[in-house]
């Protein structure tokens, strides 16, 4: 986690959450008045951002605060076990409380989903990852909370790599030729992949040797038939309409990477209070 990136965001979220200041909580609490909270879970989730971005709002509100225990990035807690515990200026805890805890579910709750699904497909040589379905302005946060919960990160943007699509074909006029067009302007660094729908289109791919083909939406039978055909000469990526149910027959077809936008566009929010100590 970039931490300049991070307090920056941080300091946003502080700052629409708190605007010219918290009346309530200044009206009744003097600066000197030092106190400490708890950070409970009301349910059982895998725990995302507890130290690295809820402990983090806290000492951005005030450097003062003392974080203790962080649970780990990863780690499956049970209600009423504590995740995080402050200690600090009894405004600044307060300040802080809401955006620490909104951060905090949001992330654990991705996390908990993603390893719903990386338990779905244990045993399978395959890869769950994200999508660029994220929530504007958060995408580094869950993209880490994907990481938390055992999946791995698609593209963060679109610089990080080539991914020709359905739209983009068809603007365009064919595969053979988008392809041929990136190559002629792409580092030759970078992996090029393609969106496909049919079989036609994934022979198309192999002739034109693309790294990574996409199987986008396809019936299981269809996975199957467009794995046998490329044989291990391109990467295989299953996206599209994936759920807990499906993941694991669609990891047995053989494909390399399961692509799932519901891991950061359909995660629930984790239960987390904060109770005074």
């Amino acid at each position: 986690m970039d931490k300049n990136l991070l307090h920056g965001l941080i300091r946003t979220f502080l700052a629409e959450d708190i605007g010219r200041g918290d009346l309530t909580s200044e009206s009744i609490f003097g600066e000197d008045q030092i106190g400490s909270a708890r950070l409970v879970a009301r349910e059982a989730f895998v725990v995302a951002g507890a130290g690295a971005v809820a402990a983090e709002v806290f000492k951005v509100q005030n450097p003062a605060i003392a974080v203790i225990d962080p649970v780990e990035d990863g780690r499956r807690v049970q209600p009423g076990d504590v995740v995080l515990t402050v200690c600090g200026p009894v405004v600044d805890l307060l300040k802080a409380e809401r955006v620490a805890l909104n951060l905090l579910q949001r992330l654990s709750g991705i996390a908990t989903l993603t390893a719903r699904f990386v338990d779905c497909v244990k045993g399978y040589p395959v890869r769950i990852t994200d999508t660029r379905k994220t929530t504007p302005g958060l995408r580094v946060l869950e993209k880490y909370a994907v990481r938390a919960g055992g999946g791995t990160n698609h593209r963060f943007n679109l610089t990080d790599g080539v991914l020709i699509k359905d739209n983009h074909i068809a603007a365009c006029g064919s595969i053979t030729e988008a392809v041929a067009k990136v190559r002629a302007r792409a580092p030759h660094t970078i992996r090029i992949e393609v969106e496909t729908e049919t079989i036609e289109q994934v022979r198309e791919c192999l002739a034109c040797r693309v790294d990574i083909i996409m199987l986008d939406n396809m019936t299981i039978a269809d996975m199957k038939e467009a794995v046998a055909c490329i044989g291990g000469r391109a990467l295989v990526e299953a996206s599209g309409g994936v759920n807990l149910d499906t993941v694991a027959e669609i990891a047995r077809t053989g494909v390399d990477i399961i692509s799932i936008g519901a891991l950061t566009h359909s995660a629930p929010s984790c239960d987390i209070g904060m109770d005074w100590s």
